[in-house]
């Protein structure tokens, strides 16, 4: 392969990558990432099928003059979904309608935008057929469960031997840097949310009401003691609460307080853990607290 096909392929990939930087979108349907990479696809050597409940697109790649029993197929993927963040960057591709590819998944595209590209490039040396996935609905809408459900690991015509997929790790290391090793890579992502239930009332007079502010912020605290006093260094867990929301006025206390968080592990055990101590960490700060906690 020449270099101006690599030079014109980069070239095209860090135009690309800005322009699914510009274009975000959320959750489970992203027509406009879709069409766009629909249009990367075009005239290449693909069998392509797009979701029927979400935005999705698995294509596949076949090695030619095998039949497709006696070859076997691996699954390469990238997620498309983006998040509810105001882009302040200044960038001259930067988002513009209120969400932004925070984590990475505009070059996560990009990258498997080039994996097909390169690929079809060399389907006479492929040793077996190649399954694309794109899919949206990574942040917290389950959209690989979406997609597995509608037929994406057999898109072949049989179930894919292998699944690959990378994440950007920008900022931390120097670029061209790649990290692999055996067992887990990434951690389990899960939330919790918990709902602190008092009896509200004016901020002049705290002890005719229940204060439910108080018990969600103790929560927060007390969710990291758990973490660093609950759980094996060498089997760690990260919990993160990033949303909390309680009241509508500063001199009014609310009737009910809440916390959202997210939860990650690197393994089953210690997830399963984490199911169990949180609500009961919470129902006893609600009870210090003279309030009531739900555990969602």
């Amino acid at each position: 392969m020449g270099s101006g096909f690599l030079n014109t392929l980069k070239d095209d990939l860090v135009a690309l990558r800005h322009e699914f930087h510009g274009i975000p979108e959320l959750g489970l349907n992203l027509p406009h990432t879709q069409a766009r990479i629909l249009q990367e696809l075009e005239g290449l050597p693909l069998e392509i099928s797009t979701g029927k409940e979400l935005s999705s697109i698995a294509a596949v790649l076949r090695r030619r003059g095998t039949p497709t029993g006696e070859r076997r197929a691996v699954l390469l993927r990238a997620d498309m979904d983006a998040l509810p963040v105001v882009e302040r960057t200044g960038l001259e591709w930067a988002s513009t309608n209120g969400n932004m590819h925070t984590c990475g998944y505009d070059c996560h595209m990009t990258c498997l935008v080039g994996a097909v590209r390169e690929l079809c490039e060399r389907v006479d040396e492929l040793p077996g057929d190649v399954v694309f996935m794109f899919q949206p609905g990574e942040e917290g809408e389950g959209g690989a469960q979406w997609m597995i459900d509608e037929g994406v690991l057999e898109a072949s015509g049989r179930r894919v031997d292998a699944v690959y997929a990378l994440h950007v790790w920008s900022g931390m290391d120097d670029a061209g840097t790649y990290h692999c090793r055996s067992g887990t890579v990434m951690a389990s992502n899960d939330n919790s949310t918990v709902v602190f239930e008092g009896c509200g009332g004016h901020g002049s007079a705290p002890h005719l009401s229940h204060d439910p502010v108080p018990a969600a912020a103790e929560l927060v605290l007390a969710l990291q003691t758990m973490v660093a006093r609950r759980f094996d260094v060498f089997d760690p867990v990260v919990v993160t609460s990033g949303h909390i929301i309680a009241g509508t006025a500063r001199n009014v206390i609310p009737e009910d307080a809440t916390v959202e968080s997210t939860l990650r592990a690197f393994s089953p055990q210690a997830r399963d853990r984490l199911f169990k101590l949180i609500p009961e960490v919470a129902h006893g700060v609600a009870r210090a607290h003279g309030v009531t906690a739900e555990y969602i």
